[in-house]
């Protein structure tokens, strides 16, 4: 059975100052993220004792642990690959002609994005997402990592709403710290995404 590897940075931990310090992103990726790494693989090896002994009394909360640790590894890694030093802007393309078509203007979106994300209660995140079935893209908020998610969906840009990823910094004013995520994202990044979602086929039709 294959576990799950902790993923290396893209970029220096200090790459995305002054937006985010490198004490943050070193905690928040070799603490934080690494922790949803091992609680993943420790979540495995759970489930296989739990079906090795037959017994499954336990089962409703290793799945839901597993699911909490398995998509929090998942969003980070998309996290830190949607992020760059040289980011920020807006897409053209194909990416910056759907945003227009499904959210009306990329200042729509972005003010939807951002609402999106800065609103959840508790930890979230706010995701840009593919819908294959409308074929369309999506705005969502996750609770926690793994909740009020549209089972189809694939993540295209994720914004980390946790208090780990910007508290130290910006204390409670998390749109401070939504706003300067705009200037950091990687747009090659979420264009290579979005390309690939569009055109794997649909599990459902």
């Amino acid at each position: 059975m294959g576990n799950y590897t902790l993923p290396d940075m893209p970029y220096d931990y200090a790459a995305l100052e002054p937006a985010i310090t490198g004490e943050i992103l070193e905690l928040h990726h070799a603490r934080h993220h690494a922790a949803y790494v091992k609680g993943a693989n420790d979540t495995l090896e759970r489930l296989a004792e739990a079906r090795d002994k037959g017994e499954f009394g336990g089962l409703v909360g290793l799945e839901k642990t597993y699911a909490f640790n398995l998509s929090g590894h998942v969003l980070h890694s998309i996290f830190w690959q949607n992020l760059s030093p040289d980011g920020g802007d807006r897409p053209d393309g194909e990416l910056g002609d759907a945003i227009t078509e499904h959210f009306g203007s990329f200042e729509s979106f972005a003010k939807q994005l951002t609402t999106a994300t800065t609103t959840v209660q508790g930890s979230g995140w706010g995701v840009l997402a593919w819908e294959p079935l409308g074929r369309r893209l999506i705005v969502e908020q996750v609770y926690d990592h793994h909740g009020n998610v549209g089972m189809n969906t694939t993540p295209l840009l994720v914004f980390d709403a946790w208090e780990h990823a910007y508290y130290l910094q910006y204390r409670n004013v998390r749109p401070d710290y939504v706003e300067k995520l705009w200037d950091l994202i990687n747009w090659n990044d979420v264009i290579t995404r979005y390309t690939a979602a569009r055109n794997a086929t649909p599990a459902v039709s």
